[in-house]
């Protein structure tokens, strides 16, 4: 046997066995349930070694590997459902994808893979977030996720309204997410990230629109394939109005967001849990770069993730993973591409979260 093959053999059976094994054991392995979330946790890899400034818990480890394919282990983070986004760092166009994810004794594995323009496996640095949430979320904004299948069954939700969210497939590749009783002034408030969950195809998902109002939220998510065709895939979506990404707030004290459609949006939608709304910045930094400072909320360890905006297929990423400059972050670039992987200017939405 090769080895490549061997890695590749070897790979599949950790993966399969640590997903596996959780299966067996979630009735007894599971930590108690706590405040909103249950569980979480971010990481920060930089293509070679986790970064601690953008990871928690501090234990969370990354292991390589075919290329492309990364398997991360949230220790103590082990929870049933919940959502995980990953965003690709890469000064090339590249983007990253669930493969699938679940407990694993009182650990949470998370197996993703990050894709080259073409539909390719290919290494990259990324930054990657999970959360499950249950129970009513004390602290005020507002916090909903779910996890749904192409057909728009959910595999698991979360509403800190105690409501029950619900998603509709519209066509291929498009579909309806209610967030009902998440309820903000309007007509466009708070922030959204979408991550595909598909684990063999090369797969990307977007906000097309949404609107808010006194009822809660409706959302328009469209995917595509590597191809840039509309493809219906399994996703995650998870919406923040004034709490984090996770949904914690207070702690963590530091943590904002910002849609760019382009240009910036309005103030409801570029929030700072220390400044305030409409304070955090963009500037154009050439085609497809966009520099973006979260002012006075870069408290390690931190996490950014970024969705693009929009009907098309164009996808959005990091340049570089982002700085702390005078107690902020700033992130130089989001990075946005055609499908086809040229630059182009596009809209996106972009969330900092910190542990603290």
């Amino acid at each position: 046997m090769s080895m490549a093959r061997w890695r590749r053999v070897r790979w599949a059976a950790l993966v399969g066995l640590g997903l596996t094994v959780a299966t067996v054991g979630v009735a007894t392995a599971l930590p108690a349930d706590a405040a909103v979330p249950n569980r979480f946790g971010f990481v920060l890899f930089n293509g070679v070694a986790v970064v601690g400034s953008g990871t928690t818990p501090a234990a969370t480890t990354v292991l390589v590997g075919p290329p492309g394919r990364y398997q991360v282990r949230f220790p103590g983070q082990a929870a049933k459902g919940g959502v995980v986004h990953v965003t690709a760092i890469n000064p090339k166009p590249h983007w990253c994808q669930t493969d699938k994810f679940g407990p694993s004794g009182v650990d949470e594995i998370v197996a993703i893979s990050c894709y080259r323009p073409g539909g390719v496996r290919e290494k990259s640095a990324f930054s990657l977030i999970f959360s499950s949430s249950s129970g009513p979320a004390a602290g005020g904004g507002r916090f909903g996720y779910v996890d749904a299948q192409p057909s728009g069954l959910l595999v698991s939700q979360y509403n800190s309204a105690g409501l029950a969210n619900g998603v509709a497939h519209a066509a291929v590749g498009k579909w309806l997410v209610k967030l009902p009783g998440l309820s903000t002034p309007g007509p466009q408030d708070g922030s959204f990230q979408v991550t595909a969950v598909s684990p063999n195809v090369g797969a990307r998902c977007k906000v097309a629109n949404w609107a808010s109002g006194a009822a809660g939220q409706q959302v328009k998510v469209f995917c595509f394939n590597s191809a840039g065709l509309p493809f219906d895939t399994r996703f995650h979506l998870t919406f923040q109005y004034k709490r984090s990404l996770y949904g914690a707030v207070r702690p963590p004290k530091n943590f904002g967001y910002l849609w760019n459609r382009p240009p910036v949006g309005p103030p409801s939608t570029n929030f700072n849990s220390v400044l305030g709304p409409g304070v955090n910045t963009l500037l154009p930094a050439g085609v497809g770069l966009s520099l973006v400072t979260f002012k006075a909320i870069g408290v390690t360890p931190d996490d950014v993730q970024v969705t693009a905006f929009g009907g098309g297929s164009q996808f959005c990423g990091l340049n570089t993973a982002w700085a702390h400059i005078g107690g902020g972050a700033v992130v130089r670039d989001v990075n946005c591409f055609t499908n086809a992987g040229a630059p182009i200017n596009t809209g996106f939405l972009i969330s900092h979260s910190s542990r603290f």
